[in-house]
């Protein structure tokens, strides 16, 4: 009897109500939970994770200051200074944007996102800078290839499994996603194929600008976590794209034209000299505008949505042979680390350095380059040295050049 009416007189341990006055009492070992308690420590619990979290990205903003962000990229990219500092000044804001706080003040205020397209030609670093920005950064951060997309439907990657390649790197977690950064490559293959689009659909160009519109401006997007295409049956997530921040870059190839016409565009009567002999000619990307963009077959709504164009400039010799070995994942050095897996030294003198980045210059190939012509020099090297009793190799000018004459690589600048 007694036991019976204690089993009646059940309370929650927490607030003490009795089990009548709740909808869900939940039994434990020692004690008792309703179902307020819960949603309130429900709520406690994601305030506090909140709270956690913007106090890390405050200690990330600490560190990650713009300058500090140049010095960092620095030590593995050359020159490309401008480049640099977009990049570096686009991050931080970013991070400020994350933690920004109502302001009485400036309560009608809200800083917006500034995507960024990045313009250079192929082995300049356009990649490299977003990877190794990768490296030092505390949100989610992935790289898209623009090639595969195309309009839903057709056979290729829709635009949203750019987001999914987010959610993954975020490791699914959703809060934290909305809050990352997106390099988007290649964005020049999708350029309009034509100005007639009634011929033939254009699925990979400007259909798939179209359906990155709604990414780029802030929208919530329905994410298939896992891909669209190989699990149709998966729950989709809601990604808020508001506060995710896009890099976009190109090689843009044949856009110098476009700028040329435009720069040497004059009216009828007599040239202003002055103007024609500041034209760098040999750089001009640097001249890149909005409306180039647009002639290239970029559409002026996806162009809007990408306000800050800045360039990467074309490598000289002095910036190829500063990549061979000052960086610190240069060349030279990864090929000193494979020789040194096997037990052995590898020395490269000076005037092989200064071949390869006349041949790198030749081929026009960019930093891309100079691992091709490194690896025409060594391939036999790396062949014979594991399986002989040699602890030491050291490359000379003779032997480069003799090993290059070889090589199918030498046949290059003729075709």
């Amino acid at each position: 009897m007694k036991a019976s009416k204690e089993k009646e007189n059940i309370k929650c341990s927490f607030c003490g109500r009795d089990k009548q006055d709740t909808a869900v009492l939940i039994a434990g070992i020692n004690g008792h939970i309703c179902d307020r308690c819960i949603a309130q420590a429900y709520q406690i619990v994601n305030e506090e994770f909140a709270s956690k979290q913007d106090k890390n990205l405050n200690q990330s903003l600490n560190v990650l200051k713009p300058v500090e962000i140049k010095t960092f990229l620095n030590d593995f990219v050359i020159g490309q200074d401008q480049a640099k500092k977009v990049l570096a000044v686009a991050v931080y804001n970013h991070f400020k944007r994350l933690v920004q706080k109502p302001d009485e003040e400036n309560a009608d205020v809200e800083v917006e996102k500034s995507n960024i397209i990045l313009v250079g030609r192929t082995g300049t670093g356009k990649t490299l800078l977003a990877r190794t920005i990768a490296k030092m950064l505390n949100v989610p951060f992935c790289i898209a290839d623009a090639t595969v997309l195309t309009e839903s439907g057709y056979v290729g990657e829709d635009v949203e499994s750019i987001l999914s390649r987010l959610l993954q790197a975020a490791d699914y977690d959703q809060a934290a996603a909305e809050k990352g950064i997106v390099f988007i490559d290649e964005v020049d293959k999708i350029a309009r194929k034509g100005d007639n689009a009634s011929i033939t659909r254009d699925v990979s160009g400007e259909g798939v600008q179209q359906g990155l519109l709604k990414l780029l401006e802030g929208s919530i997007v329905n994410v298939p976590p896992q891909g669209g295409r190989k699990h149709p049956e998966q729950k989709m997530v809601p990604i808020d794209t508001k506060n995710i921040l896009f890099l976009c870059g190109g090689a843009f190839d044949g856009i110098e034209k476009i700028i040329a016409k435009r720069m040497k565009k004059q009216t009828i009567g007599y040239a202003s000299h002055d103007d024609k002999e500041d034209i760098d000619e040999e750089n001009l990307l640097q001249y890149i505008s909005a409306q180039d963009i647009k002639n290239f077959g970029l559409i002026p709504e996806l162009i809007g949505r990408l306000p800050v164009v800045t360039h990467l400039n074309p490598l000289d010799a002095e910036a190829l042979k500063r990549i061979l070995t000052e960086p610190k994942n240069a060349l030279t050095k990864q090929y000193k680390k494979l020789f040194k897996m096997d037990d052995i030294e590898l020395e490269i003198e000076e005037p092989v350095l200064d071949l390869v980045v006349e041949k790198a210059m030749e081929f026009n190939l960019g930093a891309r380059g100079l691992r091709s012509i490194c690896e025409a020099i060594l391939i036999d090297a790396m062949f014979e040295l594991p399986s002989s009793d040699d602890k030491h190799i050291t490359i000379t000018r003779d032997y480069a050049e003799d090993k290059l004459s070889n090589a199918t690589i030498s046949k290059l600048k003729a075709a």
